[in-house]
């Protein structure tokens, strides 16, 4: 996710540099032709392209509003995943009775808690496409980095590492059933909102409709400057610019939008909120020392802005 408020312009219009060089060029031969070669017949009622710059516009503002849907589900569903790991820490700190003191179930405790912490970020690496063991061995001990290297799927063998450790501690006598229940019922809302991540990653936008909308949006450039050289002269080619510019703009926002997991600048910001969950589990645990040994920001750049 981009960390600056003020994007200057040279980043956004960076993004259809080359279809801006196109219009650019392809404008001003339209209006030569027509003024100094007085090819008049080129022109064409502006009823023609304003009509159909109608229809794109429809057509852009659902596609903006069917890939803002899909990022702000990916935002919904991260944010549950904040509430539900606070909520299963509390659940394991204070359902787990330890009256006697005894350093088992302490390292239990802990052991459950930053496992969860790996699983967050696990899933984020996932979802990026990157490698999601890495790291892992800052959270979980040499034992279960054995057993989920044997595991194509690592965020689904953490969560059933959960399960195991949840199954000893009510046979321990550690928790009770009702208590393992109630656990038992956030890990599986953490395993649905991570099926619900996975169905964003995995569910790829209709292609043909990203075609249609893009060969009409090149139409309509291709339109535009016969539509306004018999008003404008040569003053049509900063309006086709900017018109087109319009366009391609809200296209490519569409674009980017639709698939917030794909480390880019406009992405759900996953690995700031892995941080945000890090730093909450470790105060509930009272163990600051893994989140202080770590840098601060864990950024990745793209040019002078960086995603987290």
């Amino acid at each position: 996710m981009l960390l600056r408020n003020n994007i200057p312009l040279t980043y956004i219009f960076g993004k259809i540099k080359k279809e801006l060089l196109f219009v650019i060029g392809y404008s001003i031969g339209i209006v030569v032709l027509y003024e100094n070669f007085h090819v008049t017949r080129i022109s064409i009622p502006v009823a023609v392209p304003a009509l159909l710059g109608t229809i794109i516009s429809l057509l852009l503002a659902f596609r903006s509003n069917q890939a803002y849907d899909r990022w702000w589900e990916a935002r919904i569903l991260w944010g549950a995943i904040v509430n539900d790991s606070r909520t299963l820490s509390r659940q394991i700190l204070s359902f787990v009775e330890n009256p006697y003191g005894l350093d088992e179930i302490e390292e239990f405790k802990a052991r459950f808690i930053k496992r969860q912490i790996a699983w967050c970020y696990a899933l984020s690496q996932a979802l990026r496409g990157f490698n999601p063991r890495k790291g892992l061995e800052e959270y979980v001990s040499a034992e279960e980095i054995a057993f989920i290297k044997k595991r194509k799927n690592v965020t689904a063998t953490i969560l059933e590492l959960h399960a195991m450790d949840l199954k000893k501690a009510l046979q321990e006598g550690w928790i009770n059933k009702y208590q393992q229940i109630e656990i038992d019922k956030t890990i599986t809302a953490l395993c649905n909102h991570m099926g619900g991540s996975e169905r964003i990653k995995n569910t790829v936008f209709p292609v043909t409709y990203s075609k249609y909308i893009n060969m009409s949006i090149h139409l309509f450039i291709v339109l535009l400057p016969f539509g306004l050289i018999e008003y404008f002269g040569y003053m049509e080619v900063p309006l086709v610019v900017a018109i087109a510019a319009f366009f391609l703009l809200v296209e490519k926002m569409a674009v980017h939008l639709q698939d917030p997991f794909e480390n880019k600048p406009t992405d759900t910001p996953t690995t700031t909120i892995c941080r945000t969950i890090e730093r909450d589990l470790c105060q509930m645990l009272d163990d600051n020392k893994i989140y202080e040994d770590k840098p601060q920001t864990e950024l990745a750049p793209v040019g002078s802005y960086y995603i987290l």
